[in-house]
Order: C-alpha cells, then sequence, then structure tokens
C-alpha cells in the first residue's frame, strides 16, 4: 500500500503510519492484492478524504463506518458516490435532510468533494473493502487508526464539529473532547434506521456553532 498524503496530513499521521497495527493493515492489504481480491475504493482514493480536505481548514467531521462494497460506489469519502452514480438511499436522506433544514433542493450528484475541499472531513471508520463483502476489512486494524485520528484532532485542534450518525459513530464520542468541540448526535441516515435523524437540523447547527467560533460557514450546495 502506497500512502500518498499531503504534506499537512503526512506530517499530523506520521507517528500512526510507524505503529505495529498500521504494519499490520499494510500487510493484510498486500496480501488481498496478491490473492487477487478487488479492493475498494481504488488504492489511489483510500486517502481521498484527507487530501480533499486541508488540515489547517478542518472545521467538520462527519464518520462513516465502511466503504461502499459495489462497483464504482467507494471513492474514499464516507456517503459519498461518484458522479454519474445512483445516489445510495443513505445519501439520498441527507440530502432529504438539507432541504428540510436549509432549503436546499437535492443534488443530482452524489460527490461530496465540494464539502470536503470547504474542510468537511469525509472519514469512514474503516478505509478499505473487499468487493461484495461488507465490512470485510473491519478486522485488519483501520477502526486503530481512525480512532487515533478523531483523538489527535479532538486534542490539537478547536471548534470542531463532530457528526456521529448511528450507534457505531456515537460510540466514538468517548474520544473527544466535549468542552472544545461541538459533538452533533442522531440516527444513522439509512432509510433501515427508520427515524431520528430527519430532523436532527446539523447543517444548520454546525453551521451556527462555526459563525460563533469565528470561522467561515459550510456551503451544503453541491450542484
Amino acid at each position: 500500500m502506497i500512502i500518498k498524503l499531503n504534506d499537512d496530513w503526512q506530517e499530523f499521521l506520521q507517528d500512526e503510519f510507524k505503529k505495529e497495527y498500521f504494519i499490520n493493515i499494510k500487510k493484510h492489504y498486500e496480501k488481498a492484492l496478491k490473492e487477487g481480491k478487488i479492493i475498494y475504493p481504488p488504492k489511489d482514493l483510500i486517502f481521498n478524504a484527507f487530501n480533499l480536505c486541508p488540515l489547517k481548514e478542518i472545521k467538520i467531521i462527519i464518520l462513516g463506518q465502511d466503504p461502499y462494497h459495489q462497483e464504482n460506489q467507494a471513492m474514499g469519502l464516507s456517503f459519498s458516490v461518484p458522479k454519474n452514480v445512483k445516489i445510495p438511499p443513505s445519501l439520498k436522506n441527507i440530502f432529504k435532510e438539507l432541504q428540510n433544514d436549509l432549503n436546499i433542493t437535492p443534488a443530482k450528484s452524489g460527490d461530496l468533494s465540494p464539502w470536503a475541499k470547504q474542510g468537511v472531513l469525509l472519514l469512514n471508520s474503516i478505509l478499505s473493502v473487499e468487493a461484495n463483502k461488507a465490512a470485510s476489512h473491519s478486522s485488519w486494524g483501520w477502526q486503530e487508526f481512525s480512532d487515533a485520528i478523531i483523538h489527535k484532532l479532538s486534542n490539537e485542534k478547536s471548534g470542531l464539529v463532530f457528526m456521529l450518525w448511528g450507534n457505531y459513530a456515537k460510540s466514538k464520542e468517548i474520544l473527544i473532547d466535549n468542552t472544545k468541540h461541538l459533538i452533533l448526535k442522531a440516527a444513522h441516515p439509512s432509510p433501515l434506521a427508520r427515524t431520528g435523524f430527519l430532523a436532527c437540523k446539523h447543517f444548520s447547527k454546525a453551521n451556527e456553532f462555526l459563525k460563533k467560533v469565528g470561522k467561515i460557514t459550510i456551503d451544503w450546495k453541491i450542484d
């Protein structure tokens, strides 16, 4: 696995890359490739969330769990799919809530790159998956990596917004200092969760908080 990261993230995470658990992730990855397994997202997009979101401009973290495991869906950003790919049900609900909350017409594209470029870290807890096998890399050690990132951002930054959707994401609250940051919790946006995400108003609440701490708000509209 080749780690291609912007210099600021490379420096921020360099200690993690040297740890045994991360060396093991790389071994798992190389072994899976040698066995001819198809892995999503493509290797040049595994760290896409970091490369699109400059560390110095980070404002919001939206935590997902596992990359999409169907062909052409995963792009290294939680909940996001490339342009011209059918919008998954969870993302449809995210767009529905944007309309409820901020009167933003649901986007035709599911590519959330414009959010990332404004300082929204779209972080999956697990950064890779085998084709058609959900959560297949959940034992590799990726959670240790993403937990370290959340904890480090909480310690070294101030005035961030953490959006935790669903019980898995909510379990990461213990890694975050709530005296320095805003933690927003809701049900998972999946239609299977039924209630608790729609009407959470996280997008307006995040912008109100950013304004309060003197940061530029996010333009949530996607063309």
